[in-house]
């Protein structure tokens, strides 16, 4: 199948990007700066990526809010209209986690539901299902074409955000906007996947372009996937097909705030309550190694010589300066345990520590993800 395009396909070529697949898209992987250098833009300035690979399923109507009540884990009665949250769709017969969203309440009975980029279709899926089978008045429209994503995130990016949307700028974390530009709607959030503070804006495609680049007039470095992986990495955000995905269980990712046990039923919630009663048989945990040799997925986790689990993502740490990788481990397995990793055949000391790796928001006096 052919990789789709974003809106900035045109805007990133321009720019000389790296442009790799990723999820069914072709998008920029880093720009002439490098990854190194988009990664401390992102910890120290401001930086935008272009995430318009996320998709975006318009659920409306009133039946909308008891759909996602049946379909995802966490309760979207603990926020309201102008809000965020973020939770899970479980597969309905072991509770592995189908995919991680992100909920955008944008109106009293319209929603926003943000899937990863090649499981838009199979979320689109499961809402139908669940308004179907709950005989709910609702529609789940797949809207990904018609709008650009772009995520502007940094310690200075409210402060330069300011300068070309003043009023996307004072939308607060995880709070949802509609905002104008030049005339132009856009729908704005407090939220982002590195660690820092920030904000996503979708865009009408067709004027996608012209807010890019006037957000890097203002700016904010373009940066592409490479940076906002070790970024995530950093942060200890799980990322779907590593850390999340089929046989994870957010149990096992150390995920359990999302599931609202006291809600009632929704998609997934008997096999996960098998699980939760009986105890997972494994957890997701922080390693770091010393020196540079970064820690790839699928490198045995060792202890004694014996393997006891796997990495499931790993890479060098901009701001440590060493590995860090993310594995799930046996249940029993605690912080400042030393363990090694066979990185191709040489046994690397690894110690596990506490999530996140680089607590950034908290050191600038920002609550952490």
């Amino acid at each position: 199948m052919t990789d789709r395009r974003s809106p900035l396909d045109a805007t990133h070529r321009a720019l000389d990007a790296k442009m790799v697949p990723f999820g069914g898209w072709e998008m920029p992987l880093s720009y002439p700066e490098g990854t190194l250098a988009e990664h401390r833009a992102c910890r120290h300035g401001a930086v935008v990526f272009d995430v318009s690979h996320l998709g975006t399923v318009r659920v409306a109507g009133p039946g909308a809010l008891l759909t996602l009540q049946r379909a995802l884990t966490n309760d979207l009665t603990r926020i309201d209209p102008g809000r965020a949250q973020y939770t899970h769709l479980l597969d309905a017969h072991d509770a592995s986690v189908v995919d991680d969203i992100i909920v955008f309440w944008v109106g009293p009975e319209t929603f926003d539901v943000m899937p990863n980029a090649s499981n838009t279709e199979g979320v689109t899926r499961a809402l139908a299902e669940e308004a179907a089978a709950l005989g709910a008045e609702v529609t789940a429209t797949d809207v990904t074409a018609e709008r650009a994503v772009l995520a502007v995130q940094g310690p200075k990016a409210r402060e330069r955000l300011a300068q070309v949307v003043p009023a996307a700028a004072r939308v607060r974390r995880f709070a949802v906007a509609s905002v104008e530009w030049e005339g132009i709607d856009l729908t704005v959030a407090g939220t982002g996947y590195t660690g820092e503070d920030g904000l996503e804006i979708a865009v009408p495609a067709l004027d996608a372009g012209g807010l890019f680049d006037a957000l890097v007039a203002a700016g904010i470095e373009p940066a592409g996937l490479g940076a906002r992986d070790t970024l995530r990495l950093e942060a200890g955000l799980p990322l779907h097909g590593h850390e999340l995905g089929p046989g994870i269980t957010p149990l096992q990712a150390n995920l359990g705030w999302v599931v609202a046990w006291e809600k009632g039923p929704f998609r997934g919630r008997d096999p996960l309550e098998v699980e939760r009663d009986a105890g997972p048989g494994r957890r997701l945990r922080g390693l770091a190694t010393e020196g540079r040799r970064p820690p790839r997925e699928g490198q045995p986790v060792l202890r004694g010589g014996e393997t006891v689990g796997a990495v499931t993502s790993g890479n060098f740490s901009p701001v440590l300066g060493h590995g860090i990788a993310l594995a799930f481990l046996p249940p029993e397995t605690v912080e400042g345990d030393e363990l090694a990793i066979d990185v191709r055949g040489t046994a690397v000391a690894a110690r596990v520590v506490p999530l996140p790796f680089v607590d950034s928001r908290a050191s600038k006096g920002a609550s952490a993800l």
